[in-house]
C-alpha cells in the first residue's frame, strides 16, 4: 500500500463527509415530492464526486501493478485497467449537472390557494 495515495483518498474521503454532513444540516423545505427527489439526486451526484475520487486514489494505492518504476509508460498500461472509473465520474457528474437544472427550472407552489 501506497502512503501518498492513502494519504489523498483519506482528504478526498473526509471532503466527502464534511460535504454530506454539511448538505444533511441544511433544510429543504418544499412538500412537493419530486423536489425532493430531484434535490437527493443532486446531492447524490454532488456528494459522490468526493468519495469517488477517493475510490480512485484508493484503488491506485491498493493495486501493486501501478506502482510508478520510473518507466511512465509502464504506469499508464496497468492504470489503464481501470479506465472503467471514468464512467462513475462521469455519471456522478452528468446526475448532479441534470437534476440541478430541473430543480432550478421547477416552479414556486403556493399551497395555500
Amino acid at each position: 500500500m501506497k502512503v501518498a495515495e492513502t494519504a489523498i483518498a483519506l482528504v478526498f474521503a473526509a471532503l466527502g463527509a464534511r460535504s454530506l454532513v454539511y448538505w444533511l444540516r441544511r433544510p429543504f423545505e418544499t412538500p412537493d415530492l419530486r423536489d425532493h427527489l430531484l434535490f437527493a439526486a443532486y446531492l447524490t451526484g454532488r456528494i459522490g464526486l468526493w468519495f469517488s475520487l477517493a475510490g480512485l486514489f484508493l484503488i491506485l494505492a491498493i493495486d501493486k501493478d501501478t506502482r510508478f518504476s520510473g518507466d511512465e509508460g509502464q504506469f499508464a498500461q496497468y492504470a489503464s485497467h481501470y479506465g472503467w472509473y471514468v464512467m462513475v465520474f462521469a455519471g456522478l457528474s452528468a446526475l448532479q449537472l441534470v437534476a440541478g437544472y430541473f430543480l432550478g427550472r421547477r416552479e414556486q407552489r403556493d399551497d395555500r390557494g
